[in-house]
């Protein structure tokens, strides 16, 4: 019987093209109850300055996040406490779409195309990629 391996992802799956991350990247925290995959498309909370996944439309405890404004470029769990972590926070970059992880609510194309919007406004473009 065969045996197949899957490699994780790597961030070269994610960026295609990043101009200079000492521009591009940030340091952020992510807010605590969540473990958040690489790719995941994250919005900032209005009331903490913190970072989650960002909904699909506003959502009582994390209002503001339902903006998308960040990439997470490292999977981190936060299912602790908040924990700071590097996001793709501008452009120029360009993202492979397939590798970008929304919430759950954003569950069709439109919701997602409306997220690829917003973070186009930050310079993050997301391509189709082989």
């Amino acid at each position: 019987m065969a045996t197949v391996l899957t490699a994780p992802g790597v961030l070269g799956d994610l960026v295609k093209r990043e101009f200079d991350r000492d521009y591009t990247r940030e340091t952020v925290t992510l807010r605590a109850g969540s473990s958040y995959p690489m790719g995941a498309v994250l919005g900032r909370v209005t009331a903490d300055g913190t970072y989650a996944l960002s909904p699909a439309a506003v959502t009582v405890g994390i209002e503001g996040a339902e903006l998308a404004s960040a990439v997470l470029l490292n999977t981190t769990d936060a299912t602790a406490g908040n924990t700071e972590a590097v996001v793709l926070a501008r452009g120029p970059v360009v993202l492979a779409d397939a590798t970008l992880v929304m919430d759950a609510s954003v569950d069709d194309a439109t919701k997602r195309a409306a997220k690829l919007a917003e973070l186009a406004a930050h310079g993050l473009v997301a391509r189709l990629a082989v």
